[in-house]
């Protein structure tokens, strides 16, 4: 085993053409010497080798993650230090925003905007959790007489804590950032198709004084990594992000060593445009709510439903500004979508509108593989717009993740809300109407973990990101994170002169 000790981490090269694990504070290729491809899908190029871990990695990443929480210093830190060093690691990526948007880029196939947006708010959880952190206390509680009872935070241990594809780096920093301010030690798994910027995050993290084992990188397959981490009696803590199904599983095999489980899944959001909406506002932020990230966002607005007077003028500049939308290169500012992860989700999606349109569907723009010129190998889609479908459609149940979206009508707002909730999921929502009181009634009722009301953004440092159903449990990038990786401890104490005798013996 080649643990490449020699080479400095804060010397490397982020645009390289090999990454390698990173198990207690050191550069290693795997224990198998075995490595995987990452391929670019707007090209359908080679990027780089990655070290493929394995279950044998994995046991050295536990070990090396139980090392350092168990007797390592990290989680004794005063809390200032490890605020500040979070701080160093978000203000190593802003040096290097430019590198770490291109890596992205190449990795996922994203367009530039959506790889800047995702970058930049990396950066942002680092500098919000390094705030959070500081005021993050216990309480003090009423108590009879002589006693008191305060609580006190402790970070939880071992924390596993797997990726996925769509937002490789954006996502690491939401697992990652709280995670170690409050003193834990994590093995990440980042995605098979996506390993390389959590990889660098990594090295970041250890380039800005993050000591050794306290952030272990293991990139492999979840089938060994990931299922081995879930199980492990040395590992306290899961949190994933990825689909429901998988979620389930993990959840399950948690359940041995009853780990803490926190679970960001799947998602199959409606967007409720009303009569009395910004039709302009409400078309422009359906756009973004679908297209964005070529569809490939949990909480996708793939479900609008709008009301039925206002319905062709809406689906009118719906279908006209969808079809302005620009692919390509995703290094261009004029690229609106970007390319599809791989061709197995390629054929995913197409199948979801065929299957669509056999049931009746009527395809508005949109309903087939693109080809780009210049990226003919490359993995595209055309964004889709589906009509005349019905609730029992697996379009409008499952979840497609891709740029697919159905409209149907609605009548009232009684209508509204059932469609809306006529869903397994729960994770976004959007509702678009000038009528306040409307808002406040209808997010009231909708059954999902975010709402929001004239606003195309899910998402900030600070705001709870989770899910209602089978969407998940746990909040993430807010300061309520922070809890999922603690324990509360309650401290009873008696300071009364005399003595205590509740036998009376």
């Amino acid at each position: 085993m080649s643990t490449m000790k020699e080479q400095p981490i804060e010397q490397l090269d982020m645009k390289r053409s090999s990454y390698h694990l990173i198990i207690d504070g050191e550069r290693r290729e795997s224990v198998s010497g075995e490595t995987f491809t990452t391929v670019n899908p707007a090209t359908g190029e080679e990027i780089a080798r990655v070290s493929k871990g394995t279950i044998e990695d994995a046991e050295l990443a536990v070990e090396a993650a139980r090392q350092a929480f168990d007797h390592g210093k990290w989680r004794h830190f005063p809390v200032n230090k490890r605020s500040r060093i979070l701080n160093k690691i978000a203000g190593i990526m802003r040096a290097r925003f430019n590198e770490l948007v291109e890596l992205e880029i190449l990795d996922t196939g994203k367009s530039l905007a959506a790889a800047q947006g995702q970058v930049m708010q990396a950066i942002e959880d680092f500098e919000f959790y390094a705030g959070a952190v500081v005021s993050h206390r216990g309480s003090v509680n009423a108590m009879p007489g002589a006693f008191q009872n305060h609580t006190e935070h402790e970070p939880i241990g071992v924390c596993a804590q797997i990726i996925p594809w769509n937002y490789p780096l954006m996502m690491a920093a939401w697992k990652v950032a709280p995670a170690i301010a409050v003193g834990c030690s994590i093995i990440v798994k980042p995605a098979s198709l996506t390993p390389l910027t959590a990889i660098v995050l990594g090295e970041i993290c250890l380039e800005a004084g993050v000591p050794a084992g306290v952030v272990n990188i293991v990139p492999g397959s979840g089938q060994d990594v990931g299922n081995y981490l879930v199980e492990h009696k040395k590992v306290n803590k899961v949190a994933f992000t990825g689909s429901t199904p998988v979620g389930r599983k993990i959840m399950e095999k948690a359940s041995s060593t009853l780990k803490r489980v926190t679970l960001e899944l799947g998602g199959k959001s409606p967007s409720l445009v009303f009569a009395d909406a910004d039709l302009e506002a409400a078309v422009d932020g359906s756009l973004f709510g679908i297209f964005y990230n070529s569809g490939q966002s949990c909480e996708a607005r793939s479900r609008i439903y709008v009301q039925d007077n206002i319905y062709d003028d809406f689906m009118r500049m719906f279908i006209e500004k969808t079809r302005k939308l620009k692919l390509g290169n995703p290094f261009l500012k004029e690229t609106h979508v970007g390319a599809i992860i791989n061709e197995d989700q390629l054929n995913v999606i197409d199948g979801f509108v065929q299957s669509a349109v056999r049931e009746g569907a009527t395809v508005e723009t949109g309903g087939q593989k693109a080809v780009v010129s210049g990226y003919e190998n490359g993995y595209w889609y055309e964004p889709t717009i589906l009509t005349n479908v019905t609730q029992d459609m697996e379009a409008v149940k499952e979840e497609i993740f891709g740029p697919v979206v159905t409209v149907m009508k609605f009548k009232d707002e009684k209508e509204a809300v059932r469609l809306a909730n006529d869903s397994e999921y729960g994770l976004g929502s959007a509702i678009w109407t000038k009528d306040h009181a409307r808002a406040t009634r209808v997010s009231k009722q909708i059954e999902a973990g975010i709402v929001m009301v004239n606003c195309p953004f899910s998402a900030f440092p600070g705001t709870p990101f989770g899910g209602y159903k089978q969407s998940g449990f746990g909040r993430e990038l807010c300061v309520e994170t922070l809890d999922l990786y603690c324990e509360t401890k309650s401290i009873v104490a008696y300071y009364g002169s005399k003595p205590l005798n509740p036998l009376g013996i």
